[in-house]
This record gives C-alpha cells, structure tokens and sequence, in this order.
C-alpha cells in the first residue's frame, strides 16, 4: 500500500538550532562577458515571474573525513559560474516588460550553516514536506524581488552526524527544474576534479521564441477560464497542508492492472489520472463543476526542426490541459481519467511549443489558469540522485514546496529509494487537513483491488 509517509517529526515540533553566516555573494572565477540577453517567450510569461526552492540531503561518508563540503561546493560553484554566468547577472525588463538578464556578474547569494540536529532526525531519507525548510534555507530579506536581484539563493548546511544539504532557491523565469538540475550536476562533476562541465550550457533562447509575426495555431484552455464564474471553495475542509504518498514497483504496477489490457500509457499517465481522480473525490466537489488536468510536458526530446541543443537551460516546457466535470472524473472508471490525461499529453507538438510563444506576445503574457486545475510535473527522471560531490550519491531531494505556494493544485512526481534500496516515485500534494484521511480511503481502495 501507499501510506502517507509522514516524517518522524514534523516541522512544528522538530526543533534544532542553526548557526548561519551572513550571506555571501559568489561571483564567477575568472572574467566573463558583460552583456544583455533575451529570455525566451515561454520563459517571459506571467506564471514564471515566480520563485522555486528545492533541496537534496546526502549522507556522512568516512572517507572524506577532514573535508568541508560547504567549500568545496563553493568553490565548484564559482567555477560553474565562468560557464554559466548569465546566473550570476540580474533579470531587468525592457520594451513592453519583455524580460533580458544583464550579465553583471554580480553573482549569486550563498550561505554557510551548521544545524544541530542529524539525517536520521530529519528521516533518513527526507520526503515533502521536508521539516525546517526555512532552516535549512535561508529567505535572505529582500533576495525574492523578480527584477533586480540574485537569481540563485543557495545554502550548504552541514548536519549534526556528518551529512549535509544543499538548499536552492532559482528564478523560474531564468530555468527550468531539469536546467537547474543541468547547473547543479556540473557542479557536482567540478568539486570531483573536473575542468569543465561535461554538459555545456547552452543559451539559444531564440528557440522558443514566437514566430515573426507570431501565429497561435492551437486553443490554449491552460491559458483561458472557461469557467471564470465557477470557483472552488474548500475552507471548510481546513487549511492547506503538504502531504507525499509513496509509489513502488508493486503500488504502481496494481494502478495499471485497473486498466483493460491493451491499452497502451505510461507510469506518469496512470499516476496522474490516479492522483486527480482521489484528489477529486477527498475535495467533495459539485458534480457538475468543471475540473481540469495539466501535464507539465519537457519539449527537450520532441523539438526536431531545428532540435533543441543539448545543453539547453531555460524553461523548456508547455502545460496542455483536459477538463471534464468532477462527476464524471469521480464516477467513471479510471480508464476516463487516464484517457484525459492522456488527450491532454497528446496535444503536443514542437508547432504546439511555438504556438505558445506566439500566445505570450499576442496576449500579453497571460498567466497560466489555477482554479480548479490539477497539474503534474514529472521530475522523478531529473538528475537529483546522480548529483555526487565526493560525499556520494544524494540519498533523497527535489521540489521543497510540495505544491503548495501560487499553483497549490500542482503535485510534483519526484524520485525515491527506501530504506531497503528500492526505487519508486514519491507523489507531494497540498490538501485541506480535512481531506487528507479522504484521500488516502480512496487511495487504500484502489490499491487493494
């Protein structure tokens, strides 16, 4: 079964002390080129203009007794920096609010902590919602204004029992998760000995850019309210908390067996379509109220004309969505759900990615529709568990904020390894306290078939 896998303490009543440095700004090593950029039209739209926190935990290893992870990090990072130096500038914006970064190398803001307390305290293994974020991540004042100021807040926290954490804070505007993943992991390889990255970050933001003169080709419902009227009301359930539900080999290979053989979909697809429909059902929503699902898709792999370069950083996705009336997603099998999950990945294209550019030009960069809608972003595939500073493999990471913050609808699908080494996928939601036990029936009831 996929039980709530609460941590051992929450963060109400896990106390520890951390001792922290004033906040430094790193810049990079040597001399880089003092230039303005063009971000892309997918980064330039009103949704990203946002921050992201993320986190990865790795454990104490004896051999590297006697070495500091918070320098050696550092000085990776100011090194990455001389490949990746639009990081180290700061976003302004131009004609019509279009969005460029100066790279001024003024760098990036990074602290040093020790915090009393051990990995085992904190889980072992840490899942979503992570106790102490704020701890283990500074919100240095003033540091979260879009324009202006540093696009990566960092904070390398050593633990009581010889382990630490990497906290980040990114500029969604500036990259992606897999970008930043893309960041991170040349950090990584440079605090082992490497001279460069073996991935070269590439800039090419013209890519996914609007056409000239821009051509929406597709109906965007992830942009418009067709149902501006229609607003769900849940207060009465509580408030907001952040909850995660593991899935292994056998939970996810028991949500599949409910589909008739034959059909053809992928994990991703089954665990969407799982999630939205008990979610559903725990919110006791109206029947005839419309819902929505949004499947936050990687363009990396489709672009082909031209292809989309590997080393590629900036926000490289789009968010098609179905919707449907919370009676028909809860009352039908989940084969209707998976099939809406299914029709909205399957409105994809490279043509559908520039139609989307063409959107945020003609319609002044309309911010992504959040009412009523259940998003899911996959990153269980992202690089978290290869990042390796010389203290090995991280033992668990990802998205810090579990999905709650400006898209509380949005869960995030992140990788996993138990106690006993299995892999499987860890799903983070935000639900109103009152629905959580909901969820979890209508979960239990579906893996016991």
């Amino acid at each position: 079964m996929a039980l709530l896998p609460p941590p051992p303490s929450s963060s109400s009543s896990l106390v520890f002390k951390v001792h922290r440095r004033e906040p430094e700004l790193l810049r990079p090593e040597k001399p880089t080129p003092h230039e303005f950029k063009n971000l892309s039209d997918i980064d330039d739209q009103e949704g990203l203009r946002s921050f992201v926190r993320c986190i990865v935990f790795f454990r104490y290893n004896p051999s590297m007794e006697g070495k500091d992870p918070v320098k050696i990090i550092r000085e990776a990072m100011v090194k990455t920096l001389v490949f990746y130096y639009p990081l180290a500038g700061r976003l302004r914006e131009g004609e019509n609010g279009k969005l460029m970064v100066e790279c001024n190398g003024e760098g990036i803001l990074f602290t040093e902590a020790d915090a009393e307390v051990t990995l085992e305290q904190l889980g072992g293994t840490p899942q979503p919602p992570y106790p102490c974020m704020d701890e283990l991540l500074y919100d240095v004042p003033g540091s979260k204004n879009t324009l202006n100021s540093p696009l990566l807040v960092v904070q390398v926290t050593r633990l009581k029992c010889g382990g630490f954490s990497l906290g980040i804070r990114y500029n969604h505007a500036m990259v992606d998760g897999q970008g930043l993943a893309q960041f991170v992991y040349g950090v990584s390889e440079i605090s082992r000995g490497a001279e460069a990255p073996s991935i070269l970050p590439v800039w090419e933001r013209h890519l996914l850019s609007a056409s000239d003169p821009p051509k929406v080709t597709y109906q965007h419902l992830e942009y418009v309210d067709t149902a501006p009227n229609s607003e769900i009301h849940h207060e009465h359930l509580g408030e907001l908390v952040d909850r995660s539900f593991a899935f292994g080999a056998k939970e996810v290979a028991t949500l599949k067996s409910l589909v008739p053989q034959g059909k053809q979909f992928t994990s991703f697809e089954i665990l969407t379509a799982c999630l939205w429909k008990c979610r559903t059902i725990a919110l006791q929503l109206d029947p005839d109220q419309e819902v929505r699902v949004m499947c936050v898709v990687n363009a990396r792999n489709k672009f082909k004309n031209p292809p989309l370069p590997i080393g590629y950083y900036g926000n490289a996705f789009v968010l098609p969505v179905a919707l449907t009336t919370a009676g028909q997603l809860t009352q039908n099998p989940i084969e209707y759900a998976l099939e809406l999950v299914q029709k909205a990945k399957g409105q994809f294209s490279q043509d559908y990615v520039r139609s989307v550019a063409s959107l945020m030009v003609t319609e002044g960069r309309p911010h992504f529709i959040t009412e009523r809608t259940f998003g899911v972003s996959d990153i269980k595939h992202s690089w978290v568990l290869a990042f390796d500073f010389g203290w090995g493999h991280a033992v668990s990471g990802g998205s810090a904020d579990a999905g709650s913050g400006e898209f509380p609808g949005c869960s995030y699908l992140m990788p996993y390894t138990d106690k006993e080494g299995g892999r499987g996928m860890v799903a983070s939601l935000s639900l109103p306290s009152l629905a959580v036990e909901r969820f979890q029936k209508e979960l239990d009831t579906m893996l016991l078939n």
